[in-house]
């Protein structure tokens, strides 16, 4: 029987397709934390107070790129090319979503519209992000090899979920509510046609690495595309919604080391 469970026992099981698992995910964590590094950078004057939990954010993000490597290097496997077409981080720009990479290498400072933007594409990406954790950690939080780092990364993606929902409150009280719900929408709507395609994409990949018969990967397409068709219709809603966090400040502090993996 498919379940998510069982298919990243088999991933996990595998070592070129974790090899692969590991290497996409440490590339999508590190870019990550380079962008908000950027965005710390550049954040206007008005914003500077938000400047700190910015770099946290890249903090945690850079981190969580180093467990991914360190979790290849435990098994003493070294990190493979990520095909262009499972880049979920580079796709995301490429159509558009977040801040555009050019504006980042600048040094013109943001305004508070770019800011608005980056914690819009936050909000929604980071929900993805905390949803696939949380998925892995009620499977694999006890796990000899990866349970530790699934926890922490966990805790980590529930914290940037919580910090984007107060700071784009906060925002929607100064009176950029609207723009926050238009961009909050066309980021939701963009990230979930592209998680789509990112993970058609994923799934060849592995199919190829594990030797899965046609009829697997025809089931497992299916239920993509499933996803997909419910993302679209309603889905997407839980993306764009804004309720204050349990976890007030949940960047307010340092980023927390990395686990000790070996």
């Amino acid at each position: 029987m498919l379940s998510a469970k069982s298919l990243f026992e088999e991933i996990l099981d595998n070592d070129e397709s974790f090899r692969l698992f590991c290497s996409i995910a440490a590339s999508g964590e590190s870019q990550g934390g380079w962008e908000n590094a950027r965005i710390a950078a550049l954040v206007p004057e008005t914003e500077r107070a938000l400047a700190p939990k910015i770099t946290r954010h890249g903090a945690d993000e850079d981190k969580h790129g180093r467990i991914f490597n360190a979790l290849l290097k435990k098994r003493h496997l070294e990190p493979v090319p990520v095909p262009p077409e499972t880049d979920y981080t580079m796709l995301l720009e490429k159509h558009g979503i977040g801040l555009a990479h050019d504006k980042l290498k600048s040094d013109e400072p943001l305004t508070v519209q770019d800011i608005v933007t980056y914690l819009s594409h936050s909000r929604v990406t980071e929900q993805r992000a905390a949803e696939q954790m949380e998925l892995l950690r009620k499977h694999f939080a006890d796990h000899s090899d990866i349970g530790r780092a699934v926890k922490m990364i966990s805790n980590d993606e529930d914290n940037h979920l919580a910090y984007c929902h107060e700071e784009l409150l906060r925002l929607a009280a100064a009176g950029h509510g609207r723009a926050i719900q238009r961009t909050l929408r066309e980021c939701a709507l963009a990230e979930i046609r592209i998680y789509r395609d990112v993970s058609l994409a994923v799934m060849v990949h592995m199919g190829r690495v594990l030797g899965w018969p046609r009829t697997k990967s025809a089931v497992l397409a299916a239920g993509i595309h499933a996803v997909y068709a419910y993302e679209r219709i309603a889905g997407w809603r839980r993306m764009v919604s804004l309720k204050m966090p349990e976890r007030r400040d949940a960047l307010g502090g340092p980023a927390t080391s990395a686990p000790e993996l070996a």
